[in-house]
C-alpha cells in the first residue's frame, strides 16, 4: 500500500461514517442529487481499502461491495467529475458487473469526487440509470455543488464528535478536580476578581467551621472566618489574608497564620496562591492553598526549646515544612487553573446537550472514566516521587540480596503474568541503606523491566554487584527493548519518555535517582550484552 493511500484511508476513518447510519442531511443531498440529474437512482460511496460502502442510496436498496467491482473506484482518486452517457459502449466501464447485468443493468453514469480540502478522495456522489441519458453543464455544475455539500456535512459531523469528546474530557476533569478537591487534606479557597468568595473545599469547611459565603465583603473575612495572626490573638489585617494578597500581587507562598472558629483549638496554617487569568490577561480570580502545620510547629518549638545536639532533626523538619509550602504553591495552581474552563465546558453541555444520553454518549463516559484512572496513577506515582525525597532516609545494616528478594515478592504477580524470570546474584553484599527505601527503589527497575520486554521474547531479569573503589556497583540487567543511546541521559528526568504513547508516566526512574542521591550514590543506563538495558547504581561500601 503506497504512503498516499495510507494517508487517504486515515482521512476516510477520521470521519467515522463506514457502517454507519447516514443522517437525514445526506439522504436528502442524495435525493437531490437523482432531480438533479434527472435519473431514479443515486448513491453516496465510500471507498476503503477493500470495498464500496453504500452510505446512502435512492431509487434501490444499497449496501457493501467489493472494490474491485465498483465504478466509481475506477477514477475517483483523479479527483475529477466522471460523465459516461452509455457505459455499455464505453471501454473502461463495459465489462464491469454493474454493467454487464451481473450487479446492475447501468447505461448512464456520472459521479462527482468527495476530496477533502487536503486532497483525499473519500469516494463519490453517484447518479445512474439503466436508460443512456446526456447531462447539461448546468446539471454537472449542481452535482459538483452537491458534493461540496457532502463534504461539509461530513466535517460537521466529525466536529460534533471532537466537541462531544472535548465535552465529555472536561466533564471527567471536573469531577477529578471535585473529587480531589473534597479528599486532599490541603484547604483549598477561591475568589472572584472583585475578591468574593467563590470556592471552599471540605477541608476549608472544616479548618473555618463554615462554608464560603459569596456575599461577604472581603473587609469582613478576618471577622467571619476567625483569622488571626501567628500570635493567635491579633484579627489578620485585610492586606495580609493571602487569597487577597494574591489579588494585588498575583503570587503568595510561605504566608503563615492561625484559624480559630469558636469552641474550637487553634490551628497554625501555611498558605501558597496564586491569581488566576485568561491567556488574554483578563482576570478570573485568585486560589490559594492551605497546609495544616500545627503540629509541626508545635514540634519545631519544642525542638528549638531543647537540647543542641537535635540540630540536625530541626533542620529536617525545616526542609520538609518547605517542601510542603512548595506543595501548597503547585497544588493551589495545578488544581484551580482549569476551574474556568472545566466551568466553561460545563456551560456549554448545559446549554447544547439536554438530551438523554445514547449509547455513543455512554462510550464518551467510559472513555472519560478511563481518563480519571489514568489521572489518579499519575498522581499515585507523583506521590511516590515526593515521598522518595521527604521522608527520612533511615539507614541500618541490610542484606542487598533479601531486599531484592523482598522486591520480588512485591512484585509476583506481574512477573509472573508477562512469564518473567528474575535473578538475584548470591553475592550481593550486606550494606549499610534505608532497606525502605532499597526495596522501592528494586520494585522500580525491576518492575520496568519486566514492563518494557520485548515483544515474542520471554523476560530475563538479573540482578548483581561488583565493589569498585571502595563502592558497590549494583547492575539490574534485562534482555527487553532497550533504551536508544542518546536517551539514557535524560529518562531519568521527570516525566521523561523514550517514546510517546509507552505505558507509564515517566516518574519512575527519577524516583529511583532521588532514591540513590540520598544514600550518596550515582544511577545511570546503559546497554545490555546481547540487547537490553543495564541499569547500574553506585552504594557506599562503608
Amino acid at each position: 500500500m503506497s504512503a498516499d493511500e495510507r494517508q487517504r484511508l486515515a482521512a476516510l476513518h477520521e470521519y467515522r461514517l463506514l457502517d454507519e447510519p447516514a443522517d437525514d442531511e445526506l439522504e436528502a443531498v442524495v435525493r437531490v442529487a437523482a432531480m438533479v440529474a434527472g435519473v431514479p437512482t443515486a448513491t453516496l460511496n465510500l471507498i476503503d481499502e477493500n470495498r464500496q460502502c453504500q452510505l446512502t442510496t435512492t431509487g434501490f436498496v444499497g449496501g457493501d461491495s467489493p472494490r474491485a467491482d465498483s465504478m466509481c473506484a475506477i477514477r475517483f482518486e483523479a479527483g475529477e467529475f466522471v460523465y459516461v452517457p452509455d457505459a455499455s459502449l464505453d471501454p473502461v466501464y463495459a465489462r464491469n458487473p454493474w454493467v454487464t447485468g451481473l450487479l446492475a443493468d447501468v447505461r448512464f453514469y456520472a459521479s462527482a469526487p468527495l476530496v477533502t480540502p487536503q486532497g483525499h478522495a473519500l469516494g463519490t456522489l453517484c447518479v445512474f440509470d439503466s436508460q443512456r441519458r446526456e447531462l447539461t453543464a448546468g446539471q454537472i455544475a449542481r452535482l459538483k455543488d452537491l458534493a461540496q455539500v457532502v463534504l461539509a456535512l461530513f466535517e460537521r459531523r466529525r466536529q460534533a464528535r471532537l466537541n462531544a469528546q472535548l465535552a465529555a474530557e472536561a466533564d471527567a476533569r471536573q469531577q477529578f478536580t471535585d473529587a480531589v478537591l473534597e479528599t486532599i487534606d490541603v484547604a483549598v479557597a477561591a475568589a472572584d476578581p472583585s475578591g468574593h468568595l467563590t470556592l471552599f473545599n471540605r477541608a476549608a469547611r472544616d479548618w473555618h467551621g463554615l462554608d464560603a459565603d459569596p456575599g461577604l465583603e472581603p473587609g469582613d473575612f478576618s471577622d467571619r472566618y476567625r483569622m488571626f495572626r501567628t500570635d493567635g490573638v491579633t484579627p489578620l489585617p485585610v492586606d495580609e489574608i493571602p487569597l487577597l494578597q494574591t489579588l494585588r500581587g498575583g503570587t503568595v507562598r510561605g504566608a503563615e497564620m492561625v484559624i480559630q472558629p469558636a469552641g474550637r483549638a487553634p490551628r497554625h496554617v501555611v498558605a501558597g496562591g496564586r491569581r488566576l487569568s485568561t491567556a488574554g490577561g483578563t482576570p478570573l480570580g485568585a486560589v490559594v492553598a492551605m497546609t495544616d502545620v500545627t503540629a509541626d510547629r508545635a514540634q519545631r518549638s519544642a525542638l528549638e526549646q531543647a537540647h543542641a545536639d537535635l540540630a540536625d532533626t530541626i533542620a529536617e523538619l525545616r526542609r520538609s515544612n518547605t517542601e510542603l509550602e512548595q506543595f501548597a504553591g503547585v497544588v493551589s495552581h495545578d488544581l484551580a487553573a482549569p476551574l474556568a474552563v472545566v466551568n466553561g465546558y460545563l456551560e456549554l453541555l448545559e446549554d447544547t446537550y439536554d438530551q438523554v444520553l445514547d449509547e455513543q454518549g455512554r462510550r464518551w463516559i467510559a472513555a472519560g472514566t478511563r481518563a480519571v484512572a489514568r489521572m489518579q496513577a499519575l498522581i499515585e506515582a507523583l506521590l511516590t516521587y515526593a515521598r522518595a525525597g521527604s521522608e527520612p532516609c533511615r539507614r541500618d545494616k541490610a542484606d542487598l540480596r533479601e531486599v531484592a528478594e523482598l522486591a520480588i515478592t512485591d512484585l509476583r504477580d506481574s512477573i509472573t503474568a508477562a512469564g518473567a524470570t528474575v535473578t538475584v546474584d548470591p553475592g550481593l553484599p550486606m550494606l549499610a541503606v534505608d532497606p525502605t527505601l532499597l526495596r522501592q527503589l528494586l520494585q522500580n527497575l525491576i518492575g520496568n523491566a519486566v514492563k518494557y520486554r520485548r515483544p515474542g521474547l520471554p523476560s530475563v531479569v538479573t540482578i548483581a554487584a561488583e565493589c569498585r573503589d571502595e563502592q558497590w556497583q549494583v547492575h539490574v540487567t534485562d534482555n527487553g527493548i532497550g533504551i536508544p543511546a542518546a536517551q539514557r541521559d535524560r529518562v531519568f528526568d521527570m516525566f521523561a519518555q523514550v517514546e510517546a504513547g509507552n505505558p507509564g508516566y515517566g516518574v519512575g526512574l527519577a524516583t529511583c535517582q532521588r532514591i540513590v542521591e540520598r544514600h550518596g550514590g550515582r544511577i545511570w543506563a546503559g546497554p545490555a550484552p546481547g540487547g537490553g538495558t543495564t541499569i547500574t547504581f553506585t552504594l557506599p561500601g562503608a
